[in-house]
């Protein structure tokens, strides 16, 4: 599902990416491990398609990125859900507006918006907070509303990056298991983080990466 051949990325003289190759199938949940700086953001950013390697390619669902326009580039680009660690929510919308918005922008009938938003909130565990603002909820409810809007559009692949970053640990085993639930349906997960405690007893593909580069692949 995801091929990456020979991958590099510099900024100026300094390279965060350096000949990374990787494979992972559909429906498979990899952790991208290692020290800030090693590179994981920006490895996410490629595959998502915000950020252009400097060499190498990448495939996704059998679409070569690089050569593919900027139109098809933002229609795959749906079929993928990021979740960000400062949850980027929109503080002045509802927790439904915020989740719905993804739907708005694409014109889908209001109808679909509807119970498409309300079903994502429900996979979630927030059915009847629907109306609450982001600064009314807690971190990790907060959490869970960006994961909801990501999963709003139904992906093949989920990225998060540092879900856990800014949650206690209690909270943390919550969307942990959140996110095993939604790769038990079938949706494939890549998910950063530098902190070792997530891939303890996992048994899932752990990636790590020091100075830009694939250090060592085993299972947490």
């Amino acid at each position: 599902m995801i091929q990456l051949f020979n991958i590099s990325k510099s900024f100026g003289a300094h390279k965060a990416l350096d000949d990374i190759s990787l494979k992972m199938h559909r429906g498979d949940y990899v952790f991208i491990t290692g020290p800030s700086g090693a590179g994981k953001s920006t490895l996410l950013k490629i595959i998502f398609g915000t950020a252009k390697p400097t060499s190498g390619q990448i495939i996704i669902d059998g679409i070569n990125l690089s050569r593919i326009s900027t139109k098809k580039m933002d229609h795959l680009r749906r079929k993928i859900g990021f979740v960000f660690q400062d949850f980027k929510l929109i503080n002045s919308r509802t927790i439904f507006q915020n989740v719905a918005l993804a739907l708005e922008v694409m014109g889908e009938r209001s109808s679909m918006i509807r119970k498409r938003t309300n079903q994502a909130l429900k996979s979630v565990g927030l059915s009847g907070r629907e109306q609450a603002f982001p600064l009314e909820l807690s971190g990790g409810e907060q959490q869970r509303v960006a994961i909801a809007r990501a999963l709003i559009n139904e992906p093949m692949l989920l990225i998060a990056d540092e879900p856990t970053g800014n949650l206690d640990p209690d909270i943390t085993k919550e969307i942990m298991v959140l996110f095993r639930g939604i790769n038990l349906k079938g949706t494939t997960l890549v998910i950063a983080t530098h902190n070792p405690e997530l891939l303890k007893d996992t048994g899932q593909r752990v990636v790590t990466l020091e100075k830009g580069r694939v250090v060592d692949e085993g299972s947490g």
